[in-house]
């Protein structure tokens, strides 16, 4: 998703903070970028294509002085990647950048030109910028121009505007998309994200749908889209700035997966009793959960499949049915849904737009919700009823390892939860179940000690076009996300399959040019059915990768090409074991790609369009 830095204070600091500040959001995902201060009284505009590198040379021949500006990195959404594409857009005295889809963009592009007014880009964001102007040319001043012109925006969007017309503020706004504000001292921030801001302020503003704020250099307001002033409360950030950087790893990628066994710990920690089995969730009251008698997840990508794990580990633990739904399919069908429902919304951001809007589908028809996510007050968690927080840090990589492995943990805690309130599992078997949980940091360490021969297998298999990875039972998804990890980050083909359906259709694939990951921990009756499949792609001259905790069987030797060895765990926490080492697999064979690991193309860490 795009990126948004804001800055009002010393002029002398200004292109600084909006050059640092862009480039801590460009783990974001982005095809070119560009800033828009205010100099003498007048605007000065400077984009460009690729990597923000050009951006600050560009820059650095001219060395722009203002008091404020904004800056932008942009994926395209409307229009190609080009310069003339890239943000800010500007209308007369008008800079705006934005995030987001403006989805009546073209009624309004048509109302504006019939006015007289030209367009010079392909995007639906310069619509914004005219629509400043217009307001302003009807004799409103800036303020009232800016709120006038969000009332007729429709779409999801974080909108920061300037203008030479009022040289000592910026406004901003936020629809579905995340914005918040930091607060300075006799300066003010506004950024898309956290990161951006850590080095300048810990006081930050979380803006809701609707917000207008108004950035001024020792004040700062925000109103409803009336003029209504509104009181939000400023939060302490207490992220440290060195969680935000790489600690000496080649990429934050590594970083974050060898983050994982503290970032578990963390999601643990304070949450259940050694002596009595119990789970404290914060917030949360057994009475709001006595009657429900089936659970929707409703998540996307990553999110996606931790949600598939969270099914296995709800049903059999807690024995209520649970259905997992795509996001961006649940809120176009009509969804069976009443208030004996629960509906759990999964996110890392808490900002994923489709999760968001049908986390609101759901609620509008009765349902009782709870949200799994990393940031405390995004959207996705204010419009839940209770937030289960996975303390996971910030995770920069685009392809997510940690938030994916926390998510887990969150769902196991609550699957013990709900367990205890439906009188599905005794006091002796929660202690059990939370000993085990415990040991699950203790393993991922073990498994980490692989990286070196990990790395050695992918030198082997980097060159390949295609993978097929297969699993059975609660290791199914993995053989989704271990997928996903490869092709996110390598570009390689790869695919992800229930280990049982490979007859129906994906063996026609197999030959020797086709590496097959098969996912085979010990757990007994699956375990058994994927040798069945190991004998299956031998006899058609299949690569085989195999990923197991138990090496007894005799049809593994002389039919295997590389084994991944992990430590035994219970089943239902295995996937949190099974995936650490696919991670590294597709993070060492897109090292030896040359590939973007943290900044893939074409894929964003925040996706805040539908």
């Amino acid at each position: 998703m795009c990126g948004i830095l804001g800055y009002i204070g010393n002029q002398k600091k200004t292109v600084d903070v909006l050059l640092q500040g862009l480039s801590r959001l460009e783990y974001r995902g982005y095809d070119s970028s560009g800033i828009a201060i205010i100099q003498n009284g007048k605007s000065k505009v400077f984009k460009s294509k690729g990597k923000l590198s050009k951006l600050k040379t560009k820059i650095n021949k001219h060395s722009p002085k203002g008091s404020l500006g904004i800056g932008h990195t942009r994926w395209a959404t409307h229009g190609d990647a080009s310069q003339k594409n890239a943000h800010p857009h500007i209308s007369g005295g008008t800079s705006v950048v934005h995030n987001g889809i403006i989805e009546n963009y073209l009624d309004l592009k048509n109302e504006l030109k019939k006015k007289g007014y030209k367009f010079y880009s392909d995007t639906d964001t310069e619509v914004i910028a005219h629509l400043i102007e217009d307001m302003s040319a009807s004799g409103l001043d800036f303020e009232d121009a800016a709120r006038a012109a969000f009332k007729k925006i429709e779409g999801s969007y974080a909108i920061a505007v300037i203008s030479d017309k009022n040289p000592d503020k910026v406004i901003a706004t936020r629809k579905f998309s995340p914005l918040i504000l930091a607060i300075g001292d006799h300066e003010n921030y506004l950024a898309s994200d956290v990161p951006a801001i850590l080095p300048f302020s810990r006081k930050v503003v979380y803006l809701e749908d609707g917000d207008v704020a108004v950035l001024e250099r020792d004040n700062v307001r925000i109103t409803d889209l009336d003029g209504n002033e509104l009181k939000r409360k400023v939060q302490s950030i207490n992220w440290d700035p060195i969680s935000v950087e790489k600690c000496g790893y080649r990429h934050f990628m590594m970083k974050e997966i060898y983050e994982q066994p503290q970032a578990i710990l963390d999601t643990m920690r304070g949450r259940f009793s050694e002596e009595t089995g119990e789970i404290f969730l914060e917030g949360f009251d057994p009475a709001m959960f006595k009657d429900i008698n089936r659970i929707v997840a409703l998540a996307c990508g990553t999110s996606y499949h931790a949600s598939l794990i969270g099914k296995y580990m709800i049903e059999k633990i807690a024995k209520v049915s649970v259905e997992v739904d795509i996001a961006s399919e649940f809120r176009y069908r009509n969804p069976i849904i009443d208030r004996k429902t629960l509906a759990i919304a999964v996110s890392q951001s808490g900002e994923t737009a489709d999760t968001s809007e049908a986390l609101v589908e759901a609620k509008s028809r009765g349902a009782k919700t709870i949200s799994i996510t990393n940031v405390m007050m995004s959207k996705i968690a204010r419009d839940s009823d209770r937030v289960i927080y996975t303390h996971a840090g910030p995770e920069i990589g685009v392809a997510s390892t940690k938030a994916f492995t926390t998510q887990l943990i969150a769902f196991y805690l609550f699957a013990i939860y709900l367990g205890r309130i439906k009188k599905q599992i005794t006091k002796k078997q929660a202690i059990e179940m939370i000993k085990d949980a415990l040991s699950i940091p203790q393993l991922i360490q073990v498994v980490l000690k692989l990286d070196n021969q990990i790395k050695e297998l992918a030198k082997e298999f980097f060159t390949y076009r295609n993978f097929l990875y297969l699993g059975r039972g609660i290791n199914y998804p993995i053989a989704f996300e271990g997928a996903l990890k490869l092709k996110e980050i390598s570009y390689i083909h790869a695919e992800g399959y229930a280990a049982g359906e490979m007859k129906h259709g994906p063996i026609a694939l197999i030959d020797e040019d086709m590496p097959i990951v098969l996912i085979a921990p010990g757990d007994g009756v699956s375990n058994k059915k994927i040798l069945g499949n190991l004998q299956e792609v031998r006899a058609r001259k299949g690569k085989v990768i195999f990923l197991t905790s138990d090496l007894s069987a005799p049809e593994i030797k002389g039919n295997v090409d590389k084994i991944i060895e992990v430590p035994d765990c219970p089943n239902l926490l295995s996937p949190i074991v099974s995936i650490v080492p696919l991670q590294l697999l597709a993070y060492h064979i897109a090292t030896y790609k040359g590939t973007d690991v943290d900044q893939p193309r074409n894929l964003a860490k925040v996706v805040t369009v539908e």
